[in-house]
């Protein structure tokens, strides 16, 4: 019988799966003439920053011990994510034209529709070996992509527009600070913070994979 913690797993993995591969579908026709990568935001913005902000749900899930994740590990990402589509993209027109907002959207929709697609398999437990294989190697290519030519130089081309609005002053200049210059540090923290989670992933690999191949030779 399945437990309603179980049920309610498979319907939130489901959704966000069939949401990113929604997304996907709507940026592949950026790829070809006559619709171009400058449209990203304007056919799948909305949807993204949506999938993005539900994604809070996962830190709750981890902090009430629904799935076995750090909640401060799953915040951080869900943080480092939604600050990049919420607080710069989504409020700086300017930057949704560039290639690199349809890498990043690009990047996370893949990897998105994997990973929901495995958790949502495994909750149920049938998931094959090939999608565990996928969800856990798919990342070493799509993880820098979506990061470098993607977030981080998305919010560096959003830096000269921030600076000549004073972007959210009213918040910033309580802590006598910019968003500038939030900014600019967050960028410089960037690599760094992004790396714990991207070895940690590779922990993760080395576990799950090596789980699998145990299994394929007893």
């Amino acid at each position: 019988m399945v437990r309603p913690s179980q049920l309610y797993l498979t319907s939130y993995n489901s959704a966000q799966a069939l949401g990113w591969f929604v997304a996907f579908l709507r940026l592949l026709p950026c790829l070809v003439p006559p619709v171009s990568v400058h449209s990203s935001y304007a056919v799948a913005g909305d949807l993204v920053c949506l999938l993005q902000t539900w994604a809070i749900l996962e830190t709750v899930h981890a902090a009430v011990g629904l799935v076995h994740t750090a909640p401060l590990l799953a915040f951080l990402q869900w943080g480092g994510r939604t600050h990049f589509v919420l607080a710069v993209v989504r409020q700086i027109p300017e930057v949704q034209s560039s290639t690199s907002v349809f890498i990043t959207f690009m990047a996370w929709s893949i990897s998105e529709v994997i990973r929901y697609s495995h958790y949502t398999l495994t909750t149920l437990k049938v998931c094959p070996a090939w999608l565990t294989y996928l969800r856990y190697t798919a990342f070493i290519p799509l993880y820098p992509i979506g990061v470098g030519p993607g977030e981080m130089w998305t919010m560096y081309q959003a830096l000269p527009f921030v600076k000549e609005r004073d972007l959210y002053s009213g918040f910033f200049g309580k802590f006598s600070m910019s968003y500038h210059s939030f900014l600019v540090a967050v960028l410089a923290c960037y690599p760094f913070l992004w790396m714990k989670l991207y070895l940690h992933v590779f922990k993760q690999r080395k576990s799950k994979l090596g789980k699998v191949g145990a299994k394929k030779r007893a």
